[in-house]
């Protein structure tokens, strides 16, 4: 048994009465109870997938996070969440869809009303949600960029307000991303002293992970200082080959930062390869007015012309490491698991004309996976003590990433028992307790007297991912039995035990 705590193994049982632990150790069970032998296997806390972007499919039940123990997700990362819906609501969808997978029908007006829609429908996990900042921008002044009015930026600290008030665990920021990439240092201070009266957490993806990694650090730790507010850097890395270096540089500014007592952590996924949307690319003035906006300046020859000098410049990879995953039409759906550079071949163009000419063609809805880290800097982030180990995972109409299928079991098969860069009681701390004190998730996340029965008992000696970037909708293995407030999800009724 490994509690979650960081603590050393230890034999022993736990006892569920309800949606509850009731003993932990050594007891003598309740004559009626029903015994589950777990002799060879590992008892630990159900899982906590600290950085999701399921915002949709919890609602929906899939069984992709169940099937790696996980019984709580976090989501509303990245400065996309499903609420605050704008009066136009499909500026939303324009926004988020890429990340959520979603149709045009969706969206709540306010916390309240979706995490209401989580307790009446989620059965499979345990959900958290963070408030993000596109979303409450674009409810607050549409897909207009640049600096705030005070009195829109005061309505937006109104609404954020509100939303921590109504259950909101956190609040997000996506950097990268249009209209979040136009937000200034005044707004964002603003913001995270609201969530800094709350107590509560601000999860940043900054504005860089290439080659403004360092100043990208420096000014979420400023923030955190100025604001006093709780600090998560989400997916931590320094990507590109030529950037790989500055990864160490990050770590010591963020330790520093610590020991002078700033609340700061970070989040990291267990791959080499990260996945987002293909306008990740573009320069973010391209993407004002949202989608239609991006596809007429891209129909501009004069613009387009622009768009892909600066594409190129700022472009940090080699072509032949983005892969498209998915598209919106059939036309281009063979394109799917081809890198950028091969179709430039085949299309007889440069790769950045690849690029804008799918980005019109597929009216902007194109995934992409991208090879970014090396492997030295994947194990200085993944064994880090202050690192949560999170999927980072989001639904797609063609290939997922294969962290979708099987974050959890590799960290525990390839990292930990094949690669020994972690052992397991370091490791369920990563994925348990740690996430659920730094996101204030009360009586979720050990193996303790009076905490929910959440509970995943793994095989610590098979425990693995064959998900794959080429084939990644594999379910792992090892998992053998996921209980969430008490009821079993795994295995399913008439399911055997492997």
């Amino acid at each position: 048994m490994i509690d979650g705590t960081g603590s050393r193994p230890s034999a022993g049982g736990v006892l569920v009465i309800g949606d509850t632990i009731a003993e932990v150790g050594h007891f003598s069970p309740p004559r009626q109870a029903r015994i589950i032998d777990c002799t060879g296997l590992v008892v630990a806390p159900g899982f906590i997938d600290a950085h999701s972007h399921s915002d949709l499919e919890v609602l929906e039940n899939r069984t992709e996070k169940v099937q790696q123990g996980v019984t709580t997700e976090i989501v509303g990362n990245c400065g996309f969440s499903a609420y605050p819906t704008p009066r136009v609501r499909k500026l939303l969808h324009h926004f988020a869809n890429g990340i959520f997978c979603g149709s045009d029908d969706w969206g709540w007006g306010s916390a309240r009303d979706y995490l209401l829609a989580v307790r009446r429908s989620a059965r499979s996990t345990n959900v958290v949600s963070l408030l993000g900042h596109g979303a409450l921008r674009l409810a607050e002044v549409g897909y207009e960029m640049g600096p705030l009015s005070p009195e829109d930026l005061k309505s937006m600290a109104g609404r954020l307000d509100e939303s921590l008030s109504l259950g909101a665990s956190g609040f997000s920021t996506g950097l990268m991303y249009a209209p979040g990439s136009c937000a200034s240092q005044g707004e964002l201070e603003q913001l995270c002293r609201v969530v800094a009266r709350h107590g509560k957490i601000y999860a940043t993806h900054m504005r860089s992970y290439t080659s403004e990694l360092l100043p990208a650090i420096d000014e979420q730790l400023e923030l955190a200082r100025r604001s006093g507010c709780k600090l998560e850097i989400s997916h931590l890395q320094a990507a590109g080959r030529q950037n790989w270096t500055k990864q160490s540089m990050a770590l010591e500014k963020i330790e520093r930062a610590r020991s002078d007592g700033v609340d700061v952590a970070f989040d990291c996924y267990p791959y080499t390869a990260g996945s987002t949307v293909l306008t990740q690319l573009l320069p973010q003035w391209v993407l004002e007015g949202g989608t239609q906006g991006m596809l007429t300046r891209l129909s501009s020859a004069a613009n387009r012309a622009r768009i892909a000098a600066e594409t190129s410049s700022f472009h940090q990879d080699r072509w032949s490491d983005i892969y498209i995953t998915s598209v919106a039409f059939p036309k281009n759906s063979g394109l799917e698991g081809q890198n950028i550079a091969t179709i430039a071949q085949a299309r007889g163009c440069d790769p950045v004309e690849v690029v804008l000419d799918l980005l019109l063609e597929e009216q902007g809805a194109v995934q992409i996976i991208s090879f970014n880290q090396s492997d030295e800097n994947l194990k200085q982030t993944l064994t880090h003590p202050l690192s949560i180990v999170v999927s980072d995972g989001f639904y797609v109409k063609g290939q997922p990433h294969p962290r979708l299928y099987g974050t959890f079991p590799l960290l525990l098969g390839k990292m930990c028992r094949e690669r020994g860069w972690l052992n397991l009681t370091e490791a369920i701390y990563k994925i348990t307790d740690f996430p659920a004190r730094r996101f204030g998730i009360s009586r979720r996340g050990r193996l303790e007297r009076g905490y929910f029965a959440d509970i995943t008992v793994f095989d610590a000696d098979t425990i693995t991912s064959d998900a794959t970037y080429s084939n990644p909708k594999v379910p792992p293995v090892g998992i053998k039995y996921v209980y969430l407030n008490g009821q079993q999800l795994l295995p399913t009724a008439g399911a055997a035990v492997a």
